[in-house]
């Protein structure tokens, strides 16, 4: 089948289009044709190489598909040839007792497609059967390849794990980003008043668009002192931060006493300098949050499909272009996603 793959860590160069051996479906598994798969900043990690990490390779990245499936594995009775799919990246054991409890983020043998094993910037990919989830009704392709593996982990951090409620103020910063446009409005869906950051004049209007009651210029002065102004000296309640080292600091300061503060992952660095003090004393609660469960991806999915969320889809390109996929996002330009296309 025809794929894009890196024999090697580097920068988007390393990138090949070519052929490799087609998926053979197992018993309880699937294979999808890919009608679109998306790019998160998590390929750009893996291509360039994560410590701890190791991949056979060459290595096709990708945690984002939609498609129709194509074959079946003989005890699969949940699926059908034909079936259009959005696929959940998340795999786990399904027998630990964090798997039986609902919980399969927290397997200790958890998995995330194109991360630990083979992705999905191909022209067929095999998942098992519970990671086919069926496909909301009125969306591209391109747009149901934006959704999953950001869809699921805003909506785990957001609503599962971080139960942002009703009246309370929210922060998310980098509201352009894949989380971000999930996060944004997610929390408006919770009954949030929703703060953001974001860069650009462009990518402000655009988070407003999509749900942010007020938008700052992280460039303009610090976040935490606009915060406070606006808030009254309060602070908010929920900071969701998943940029890590440039802007942890700032991200403890914006809590109010006994706030909360998310995150999912860490663009800039995961060794943040913190005052402890700023924890302890004010009684701030971190809240980690990784991917999500099926359940978790099903709800997410039904709110697009009754039009409470919607996907941002920023640029559709030819998978052949994968590497130019990558360059665009590597200038932190892009609001929302950028999809592959076959």
């Amino acid at each position: 089948m025809f794929a894009v793959y890196f024999a090697r860590h580097g920068g988007p160069e390393v990138l090949t289009a070519g052929e490799i051996p087609d998926p053979h479906v197992g018993r309880d598994e699937v294979v999808v044709e890919v009608k679109a798969a998306s790019v998160n900043h998590l390929d750009l990690f893996v291509r360039r190489g994560i410590p701890g990490l190791e991949l056979t390779l060459p290595h096709v990245p990708g945690s984002d598909a939609a498609g129709v499936v194509v074959e079946v594995g003989s005890e699969v009775t949940t699926v059908r040839v034909g079936d259009r799919v959005v696929v959940d990246p998340g795999v786990s054991c399904g027998a630990c007792s964090f798997c039986r409890d609902g919980e399969p983020s927290l397997c200790p043998r958890y998995r995330i497609m194109g991360e630990h094993f083979q992705g999905s910037y191909a022209q067929f990919v095999k998942v098992p059967a519970a990671g086919a989830v069926p496909m909301p009704a009125g969306l591209t392709f391109a747009e149901a390849a934006s959704l999953p593996l950001t869809l699921l982990t805003a909506w785990r951090m957001l609503i599962r794990r971080g139960r942002v409620a009703p009246g309370e103020d929210v922060l998310i910063l980098g509201a352009g980003s894949g989380v971000g446009v999930m996060a944004v409005q997610l929390a408006r869906l919770a009954g949030a008043r929703v703060f953001a950051t974001a860069s650009t004049p462009e990518k402000r209007a655009r988070a407003k668009e999509i749900g942010a009651d007020i938008v700052l210029d992280p460039g303009a002065e610090p976040v935490e002192r606009a915060i406070r102004k606006l808030t009254g000296k309060r602070g908010v309640d929920v900071v969701v931060d998943y940029v890590g080292r440039d802007t942890w600091v700032s991200s403890l300061k914006c809590l109010r006493n006994g706030g909360r503060l998310l995150t999912c992952g860490a663009t800039t660095g995961h060794d943040p300098t913190e005052d402890l003090r700023h924890i302890f004393y004010r009684q701030l609660v971190v809240i980690g949050s990784t991917m999500g469960s099926r359940n978790d991806l099903e709800a997410g999915l039904k709110a697009v499909e009754q039009g409470k969320v919607k996907p941002v889809v920023f640029a559709e390109l030819p998978l052949t272009e994968a590497a130019e996929a990558h360059r665009l996002l590597e200038t932190r330009k892009v609001f929302g996603k950028v999809v592959l296309v076959p």
